[in-house]
């Protein structure tokens, strides 16, 4: 019997930096490949630079050429651009800057920015409504959300789940903040809390990014803070495994795949009741604390785990059992039945 083939679209940036969305494509192409199931990744660059380039952009979707598939799963913006008669949409996320981080990237915008922010609005509008898109599906809450408020399109919250799971626990030592350096993760909360931190407690800072250089010149000469760099896969996997508690405290986040590794390695997670998905995977009190983004509160949970280091095994061991139900395999049955592919 002949193999089904199906496309995942994928979204690559110029950089070709390869992080959570490259991942989230991976641990999607390993789930759905099988004996009945043919899946190839059709890696598309997308230029984001300024709005001509995104304008081509958009236009480098529209034009792909996909009748050799059975079906197409699209992702991230703007791949749902794609035309195919059986087409499924497991969205990341849109251009965040035209939607939830529109008025934090221009506090004051020229009449252009609106008209440009109403242009992208109608195309992902368009494409994402049936027919076009038999199906859409959303990676968490916080994006299910977004299409409701800003084009007014409901989705199915379909959790992914990790393609990388080597990850365990050891011991409980610092503080562990991996991710990339950029503003709306917020990582400078983090380096701000510690000037409030009044115990002999290390922070870890693993990942790179745009802000880099701000963040090290916040820090200063503060012992107290190490920054990594860019880690190995094994790397990554050893600092999560030996750290006391995980911050994750972004801004409106997609998903954030540092709550699932936290909590397969065992770890409490600080998140932030404006983080977005991770406020809705973490439990207060239960498998880590949810805070006002305030330096001063974040620290005061920093140092609660420092002084009840059982209370951080307890809510990490409540962490790992309360995502042993997100699989691939559910996203992958999911996604097959949409498509009509068994």
């Amino acid at each position: 019997m002949k193999k089904k083939r199906i496309a995942i679209i994928a979204v690559q940036p110029v950089s070709g930096e390869r992080g959570g969305a490259e991942r989230f494509y991976d641990g999607l192409a390993s789930t759905l490949n099988s004996s009945k199931v043919h899946v190839h990744i059709e890696n598309i660059i997308s230029d984001e630079s300024n709005f001509e380039a995104i304008q081509e952009t958009y236009l480098r979707f529209y034009d792909l050429e996909l009748s050799a598939y059975d079906g197409v799963i699209s992702t991230k913006a703007p791949a749902y651009l794609i035309r195919h008669s059986n087409h499924v949409c497991y969205l990341q996320h849109t251009m965040r800057a035209f939607y939830d981080m529109f008025k934090y990237e221009f506090p004051r915008p020229t009449k252009e920015l609106m008209k440009q922010r109403e242009f992208i609005h109608a195309l992902d509008s368009a494409a994402l409504r049936y027919p076009r898109t038999k199906r859409v599906f959303v990676i968490g809450n916080e994006v299910r959300k977004r299409l409701l408020e800003y084009i007014y399109i409901d989705s199915e919250v379909l959790y992914q789940s990790l393609d990388y799971d080597s990850f365990k626990c050891n011991s409980y030592e610092y503080i562990f903040m991996p991710g990339r350096l950029h503003r709306w993760k917020r990582v400078d909360l983090i380096i701000k809390a510690m000037k409030y931190v009044n115990r002999p407690l290390m922070l870890r800072i693993a990942g790179a990014g745009e802000d880099e250089i701000k963040l090290r010149k916040l820090a200063g000469d503060d012992k107290r803070i190490v920054f990594h760099g860019r880690v190995s896969d094994e790397e990554l996997v050893d600092l999560y495994a030996n750290a006391l508690v995980i911050p994750f405290v972004p801004i409106k986040e997609d998903f954030g795949l540092i709550t699932l590794e936290s909590f397969r390695s065992c770890k409490p997670v600080i998140t932030c009741n404006d983080s977005g998905e991770p406020a809705y995977i973490v439990r207060d009190g239960k498998n880590g604390f949810i805070c006002p983004p305030d330096p001063k509160e974040i620290a005061s949970k920093l140092e609660y785990f420092y002084d009840h280091p059982e209370a951080a095994k307890k809510m990490g061991l409540h962490g790992a059992e309360s995502i042993r139900h997100i699989t691939w395999e559910q996203v992958g049955e999911k996604l097959l039945s949409a498509l009509k592919i068994k």
